[in-house]
């Protein structure tokens, strides 16, 4: 499986993976540093439960990063936001590499 190459994925980013609701709000398991290729553009996207919703950016991570609806992104600017949807790019026999797409509220 080809991967994206390390120097492609220039930005980092700090993901909260969501782990649920509690009385007191939602649960986030310990942030993790995810190295990306982060893309600034707003775009509309339809999430899994199928609303057409506006992604003020995504990004681009190896395949194996699939952090779960909700998850809390810290960008490099400071700014946080929440996962919407992600989507995996599986190219097998193309001359793409394999990643996961990650759009963001």
């Amino acid at each position: 499986m080809r991967r994206v190459p390390r120097k492609v994925l220039r930005h980092r980013l700090t993901v909260e993976p969501y782990q649920g609701s509690s009385s007191v709000g939602d649960v986030y398991r310990p942030a993790e540093i995810v190295r990306c290729l982060l893309d600034e553009s707003t775009q509309q996207v339809t999430t899994p439960g199928g609303e057409n919703v506006t992604s003020s950016s995504s990004y681009i991570a190896w395949p194996d990063h699939q952090p779960p609806l909700n998850s809390r992104v810290t960008l490099p600017d400071g700014r946080k936001t929440k996962v919407i949807k992600v989507g995996r790019v599986n190219a097998v026999g193309l001359p793409v590499p394999n990643n996961t797409q990650v759009f963001l509220q």
